[in-house]
Parts: C-alpha cells; sequence; structure tokens
C-alpha cells in the first residue's frame, strides 16, 4: 500500500481549507491538529510513518499554512471559528469517527470537537496542549495576561513579538535535545506565512481569544471523564510554554492515559517522530 502524502483542498463556508492525506480511508482514522505558529506541514514526516495502518487527515486552519487567509476585517479569528471549519471539514470528508492528535492550538480546536461530537472520538493523542492552568507556563503567561486584561498598543507588542521571527525559531528550537536536528525550514516557511500583510493583526487576535478555551477547562474535564477516551500523552518536558504539570494533570481525569515523556520541547516530532509512531501504533494499533 502506498504511504504517500496527497495535498489537497475542500471548501467550507465559503473557505479553501487545505489538508495533507495518506493511508488507507478504510483505516482508522486519525486527525491531526497542529499549532502556534505553523502549520500541517510539523506532521509531514508523521504520516508517511503511520499510513500503513491508518487513514490520517492533517488541516490548516483558515489563517494559517495553505489554506484560505482573509484578514480580520472579512473573518473573526476566534476559536469558535476555527473549530467550526475543521468540523466542517470533518464532515464533508465523511469521517465518522476518528481519533485526536493534538499539539498546542490542536487542543482548543480538538477539544470542542469532541464535546460536540464526543461519539466520534476514539481517542486521543495529546502533544503539549493544555486543558489545565497548572500546565500554562510563566512564557506564555507574561505574553497572554496584559493582552487579556486591556489591549492595546503597548500589551499587543508582547503578542507580536511571539509570532515574529525570534519568537517562532523559539517555539521550535526550545528544549530540543539537539538543535542541530530541527530543520532551519520549520520556521523560515512559518514566518514567511506569519508575515504576510494582516496575518500578524488576526494572529494577535487569535491570542487575545486565547482565553475563552481557559474558560472552558470546567466544560471539558467532565467531558474526560463521562466519555473516558482511550488517551495517549506525548510531552516535550522541556516545553517552557505548557509545561509537565500540564501533562500530570490529564490523569486525574483520565487515569487510564499512557503518559510519555521526550526529552524535547514545545515541538517533539523533528527528534522523536519514530517513537511517537511506535506508541501510537502500540496504544491504537488495529
Amino acid at each position: 500500500m502506498s504511504i504517500r502524502t496527497y495535498h489537497r483542498t475542500a471548501t467550507v463556508n465559503g473557505r479553501k481549507i487545505f489538508y495533507r492525506e495518506a493511508g488507507d480511508p478504510a483505516a482508522p482514522t486519525i486527525l491531526l491538529l497542529h499549532g502556534l505558529p505553523t502549520s500541517s506541514q510539523m506532521f509531514r514526516d508523521l504520516m508517511p510513518a503511520l499510513a500503513d495502518r491508518f487513514h490520517l487527515v492533517a488541516p490548516d486552519y483558515v489563517g494559517f499554512g495553505h489554506s484560505d487567509a482573509p484578514s480580520n476585517k472579512e473573518f473573526d479569528y476566534t476559536f469558535d471559528n476555527l473549530a467550526a471549519h475543521v468540523s466542517g471539514l470533518v464532515d464533508i470528508l465523511g469521517l465518522k469517527s476518528y481519533i485526536l492528535y493534538m499539539q498546542d492550538y490542536g487542543g482548543p480546536v480538538g477539544f470542542r470537537l469532541f464535546t460536540q461530537r464526543p461519539e466520534r472520538v476514539k481517542g486521543f493523542i495529546i502533544q503539549n496542549t493544555n486543558a489545565y492552568m497548572e500546565g500554562v507556563g510563566d512564557a506564555p503567561k507574561g505574553v497572554l495576561l496584559p493582552l487579556w486584561e486591556k489591549r492595546t498598543p503597548e500589551t499587543e507588542k508582547p503578542a507580536r513579538e511571539f509570532v515574529g521571527l525570534e519568537g517562532t525559531k523559539f517555539h521550535w528550537l526550545v528544549g530540543a535535545k539537539d538543535p542541530e536536528a530541527i530543520s532551519p525550514d520549520n520556521w523560515v516557511l512559518d514566518q514567511a506565512l506569519l508575515d504576510r500583510p494582516g496575518v500578524q493583526d488576526y494572529q494577535v487576535d487569535l491570542l487575545e481569544n486565547y482565553k475563552t478555551n481557559i474558560a472552558l477547562y470546567p466544560e471539558w474535564q467532565p467531558a474526560f471523564r463521562a466519555h473516558k477516551p482511550k488517551t495517549l500523552i506525548v510531552w516535550g518536558k522541556n516545553d517552557p510554554f505548557f509545561i509537565p504539570p500540564g501533562a500530570r494533570a490529564y490523569l486525574n481525569d483520565l487515569p487510564d492515559a499512557k503518559l510519555v515523556w521526550l526529552d524535547a520541547g514545545h515541538f517533539v516530532l523533528d527528534e522523536n517522530a519514530p517513537q511517537v509512531a511506535a506508541e501510537i501504533k502500540a496504544t491504537f494499533g488495529v
């Protein structure tokens, strides 16, 4: 069977949504949900490693990667809207059940899908994404809390730096076991998209809107307990953004989850894709 990855688009609510797809559609589906400051390209090495056993779908959110990127005057950049477009793609592709792989922004998107249609979600793969306040490190608090309290040009400045070149490069390199193993294509390509006119404006909108995710934690946690999805947690233990207590907190609500610590930071797949693929196959393989 071919392990080729295909690069496709679909129109969801009038917007072009780009997605990568690999594997046999008859196999169990993993919906791979990316984080900031990147896109589905973060899964480029993982997808071929899983395509012999799973059907993989990795979308770019509106405003990210190769999907449409309207200005914030044409589109309301909220996590509710990002999730609505992923949910719309799920419906267009006819995905009746799936495992959610969630990193960073992928958690708020995926957990919205889960609480809306829990019966479709056959499992979680959680990689450095939060559903607990104890998982939020000092680094994002320093950027986000002033922005949430009052949005001004002054409080926007750290948020804009967060999605500037040095911030993007730091996201990719921080905590890496061997920085020379991390491809500079990651931050160069991500930044080329972030530097398009108007993109930084709506990225700040999303950073401000992140507070809506915190507000949903008390809704998500009981849903974890009620539905008990099979869960694998693969966590870069050197991440200053989403820190190890956030990984351990899931075990309070999902005590049967398997927690695997990786010698990595916010991103883990450049150095650890073979191990992550092996853990996914061991947990969810058929």
